[in-house]
């Protein structure tokens, strides 16, 4: 009876099968049908072929990866059709295939992931690399390897590594790509870095359309080529490159994955093609060392003889991906029938619609268990061939890593490895995953490369296009100092010193730079360079020469050369002669510096006297003498002719002290005095940009100078005060006639102009310091390598003396700079001197409180040997009396005091005579009294 029953649900399930209307299996089916869409004659393809046979046979041989199930892989060749592959898609649909391996074009890739989200099939492709399928809007579609998205990153870092700053993009136009390249440009952005040009091609060139984009790419001045093309005519790409001499010294091939993967499966190359990629640089997928890719290594062998006839496929990285890619999604099964899933299928609401077609779109279904089974491969975390699997939130694989290859002879070499997580290093990523990630400039480290025609030097990467086009250099058209920079009148010819450093910079040039100047201005007005500068930006101009100032904001535009000659802002104002005069000698000294310096006379007067007043008679005598004393003392010392002799330690420490100081203040003002009465002095009102920022004087600039903008932005000076002057001589006389009659006050420009202003006119000067640091430079557009050479090229003019040679060609200086004038220096202040004064002052108090300490020592002694114990003084008495003992002499004191302790002794002396004699005659009087009674008695 059950057998009957059996047999009748087989039936009723067929007949649902058959009807198309669902399909319901069992939770744990004992096979799971998957498929495969690649081209199976592809470079990736032949290696794919091999990889996923042999993995579904390890899967299936181990009962424990899916309890039993097995795996059926169902492969459609594609034959690099993206037709083809939409059919092959659509046929699986119809069936009940739970996953697609595949395609293994990026172009079918996107076709086939719309089918993919309708049905709710998982599609994972283990060679589809374009960063666009990471979108959102494919969410059933896995990579099982590493989007180019991290290829173009490390071929960023590679063009940063060695200095480059613009690549040329080769690259076939479709999605694959244009967005991988679009990848690139962004992270060259990130270096600072750009494509200068893009050379796409179509997906099926011919050898005629190879040709004529690299014509065309071989005109440009980048030298750095970066292929991204298929395998299967890559190495077309670089044969015609060889056959056109674009494979030679100085030029960098870049070539993506594609080439690493066509020497790892073709090897060995014909020689001719070996001949061809010498020198390139390419990336290939890295894959850890490990016991699981060693065995599957040297199994490989074994796995491609029987289906080969004798011809040898390489093992390429995709082919290690297509091997995990299946175990992969054989974990993901097993996690998702340990989950309760179940394999079945119901139908499209919206395909049912078109039954009856001749497409039969109505046959296929939606697989009810997709979105658990996407969500199980999400969730896998296992160690493969390739190494640790997982994937990020972004659906990505972690730990994207490159071998960076370099070719060299029959073969390739290691030259180093690339990693999101630490950059460009010659340890495996392996390692380094093992340590905090570092990608610091000094970290990032590659072996030396072997480039294109056995260059071993780094090559620059750019030349001068040779395309006949002249670069169109923009020039100020000055209207004054014409001799920096101005037109020869009727041409379109300049001459001057910018020019001439120009040109000569240019000879040093390794390489033909044909050029055409333009001039910019109306030829009234000197024109702003900032404006030309900008002009660089929008393209009107490819660069621009002239005396344009270095400053920031037009640094944010453009880049400039090495300064070929120095030049900040100063400040230049009218002068006059300073005669002297009668009170000529008081002008060494500020007002202070001289009432400072008089008070401390008469202060270390006052304190040597204090101190040797009670011990040496020349500072003793009457009042009157005593203050003469103290005067002729003090300014004696001036002169060092001071005639008393100081005779305390403390006295001789302050003199010693003070008598230095006064040889400095003596030295500095011979030296002043003598500078004021030989050398003619030139003054004037404006003392530098400080006085001219707190005065409400108006100011001139040159017009078209930044000049205008820092003294209103930087100094806060109000654009109202700022007069503009055309030249040279509207300088002259708008200083002549001073604010007072329409003129400046003074005239701030760069110090280039104004030393060949004053050249030839003495009345004026430059006041104060230079008050800004710049220099002048050639404009070039940013990261242009031309700036570079033509910075090299000044420095070496400039170390070879060329350059001071055209400097005084032009700019020669006349006998005005010369003259022994000099403008009149401010008086000595006294914050020259305080430190001076400041031990000065310091030793008159230490010295005044350890003598004061002294003396009320010796006071107290002395008040307690004059003191009646039966007496109390009072205050103002005890005060007048230590007055008094400090104005008396030290000897007279003593002298004192020696007296009265030998009256002291004498009194006690005598004291103790009488008490003995008195002592004596009681005795005496006493033994009679005793004699008279004694007799009595008797």
């Amino acid at each position: 009876m059950k057998m009957v029953w059996f047999l009748l649900l087989m039936v009723f399930l067929n007949g649902i099968i058959s009807n198309g209307v669902g399909t319901n299996v069992s939770s744990r089916p004992s096979v799971v049908n998957i498929g495969a869409i690649f081209s199976f004659n592809s470079t990736i393809g032949k290696v794919a072929k091999f990889a996923l046979e042999a993995a579904v046979q390890d899967v299936n041989s181990d009962p424990t990866v899916l309890g039993g199930t097995k795996l059926k892989l169902r492969t459609q060749d594609t034959n690099f059709s993206g037709f083809g592959a939409i059919m092959e898609a659509l046929q699986f649909m119809e069936g009940d295939t739970v996953a697609i391996i595949g395609p293994q074009s990026s172009v079918m890739a996107h076709v086939v992931s719309h089918i993919a989200n309708e049905l709710q099939v998982p599609l994972i492709s283990y060679a589809a690399t374009d960063p666009t399928l990471f979108s959102l809007q494919y969410p059933f579609f896995l990579m099982t390897t590493h989007s180019d998205l991290y290829q173009m990153a490390a071929i960023a870092d590679l063009v940063d590594y060695y200095g480059w700053r613009e690549v040329i993009a080769i690259y076939v136009d479709d999605d694959y790509g244009r967005n991988g390249i679009a990848a690139l440009g962004d992270e060259l952005t990130k270096k600072r870095c750009k494509i200068s040009y893009k050379a796409p091609m179509y997906p099926e060139s011919s050898r005629d359309d190879i040709t004529d984009v690299l014509v065309k790419v071989a005109l440009t001045e980048s030298r750095i080529l970066v292929v991204h093309t298929y395998t299967e005519w890559g190495l077309e790409v670089l044969d015609v490159a060889q056959y056109l001499g674009m494979t030679g010294s100085g030029y960098v091939w870049i070539a993506t994955n594609w080439l690493s993967t066509v020497v790892d499966t073709d090897a060995p190359l014909p020689s001719n093609a070996m001949n061809n990629i010498q020198g390139v640089l390419t990336l290939r997928m890295y894959t850890p060392a490990s016991e699981l890719k060693s065995n599957f290594v040297s199994r490989w062998s074994n796995l491609t003889s029987a289906g080969t006839m004798n011809r040898h496929v390489g093992l390429s990285a995709y082919g290690l991906y297509a091997y995990d890619t299946v175990w992969v999604l054989a974990h993901a099964i097993n996690a998702f029938f340990n989950q309760g899933g179940s394999i079945s299928f119901s139908n499209d609401s919206r395909l049912t619609k078109l039954r009856g077609g001749s497409l039969h779109l109505d046959a296929m279904s939606i697989f009810d268990g997709g979105n658990l089974l996407l969500q199980s491969i999400l969730q896998v975390n296992m160690t493969g061939v390739t190494g640790p699997i997982k994937f990020n939130s972004d659906h990505s694989l972690i730990r994207p890593a490159y071998e960076v290859i370099n070719v060299i002879g029959t073969g390739v070499r290691r030259i180093g490895y690339w990693s999101n997580y630490s950059g460009l290093s010659v340890v495996p990523p392996a390692t380094l995953y093992t340590k905090p990630p570092n990608r610091t400039s000094t970290n990032q480290r590659l072996y030396d490369a072997i480039w294109p025609g056995q260059a071993a030097q780094t090559p620059r990467g750019w030349v001068f296009p040779n395309n006949g086009r002249q670069l169109i250099i923009g020039v100020p058209d000055r209207v004054s100092y014409r001799e920096f920079i101005s037109r020869v009148k009727g041409t379109d010819m300049f001459k001057g010193y910018c020019i001439d450093v120009f040109t000569a910079a240019l000879s040093l040039l390794p390489y033909a730079v044909p050029y055409k100047l333009v001039p910019f201005g109306d030829g009234i007005n000197n024109p702003s360079c900032t404006d030309l500068v900008r002009l660089i930006t929008t393209g009107v101009y490819d660069a621009a020469i002239g005396d344009i100032a270095i400053v920031t904001n037009r640094t944010r535009m453009v880049d400039f050369t090495q300064p070929y000659i120095e030049s900040g802002l100063v400040v230049v104002a009218p002068i006059k002669t300073s005669n002297s005069n009668a009170w000529a000698f008081l002008k060494p000294f500020s007002k202070n510096m001289w009432i400072v310096t008089g008070t401390f006379f008469l202060l270390v007067g006052a304190v040597v006297w204090i101190l040797e007043h009670r011990i040496n008679d020349e500072f003793r005598g009457p009042p009157r003498r005593q203050f003469v004393t103290i005067l002729w003392f003090s300014f004696s010392t001036l002169f060092f002719a001071h005639r008393e002799n100081t005779v305390s330690t403390l006295g001789r420490v302050v003199l010693i002290i003070w008598l230095f100081v006064v040889l400095i203040i003596n030295s500095s003002y011979t030296a002043s005095l003598t500078s004021i009465l030989t050398v003619q002095q030139l003054s004037s009102p404006v003392k530098g940009i400080e006085s001219l920022q707190t005065s409400n004087d108006p100011i001139g600039y040159q017009q078209g100078s930044f000049a205008v903008n820092y003294l209103s932005e930087e100094l806060n000076i109000h654009k109202s005060r700022l007069v503009p002057l055309n030249s040279a001589e509207d300088y002259a006389k708008a200083l002549r006639d001073g604010p007072k009659k329409g003129g400046v006050a003074a005239v701030v420009d760069e110090r280039a102009y104004i030393e060949l202003f004053l050249s030839t006119r003495c009345e004026f000067t430059i006041v104060g310091q230079e008050f800004t640091k710049s220099g002048w430079g050639f404009a070039f557009p940013r990261d242009s390598p031309l700036a570079v050479d033509m910075s090299t090229a000044i420095l070496k003019l400039s170390e070879t003396g060329d350059l001071q040679r055209i400097h005084d060609k032009w700019l020669k200086g006349s006998a005005c700079r010369s003259q022994d004038a000099k403008l009149a220096v401010d008086r000595l202040q006294l914050r020259s001197f305080w430190g001076l004064y400041a031990i000065c002052g310091l030793a008159c108090l230490v010295a005044l409180f350890i003598y004061a300490i002294l003396m009320v020592r010796q006071f107290s002694k002395h008040y307690i040997e004059e003191s009646d114990s039966s007496v109390q003084n009072s205050r103002s008495g005890r005060l007048q009396t230590f007055l008094s003992f400090v104005d008396e002499k030290e000897e007279d004191v003593k002298s004192r005091s020696k007296r009265r302790q030998m009256e002291m002794a004498s009194t006690r002396s005598t004291y103790e005579d009488e008490s003995m004699s008195s002592s004596k005659r009681r005795h005496i009087e006493l033994s009679s009294n005793k004699s008279t009674i004694t007799s009595d008695q008797v």
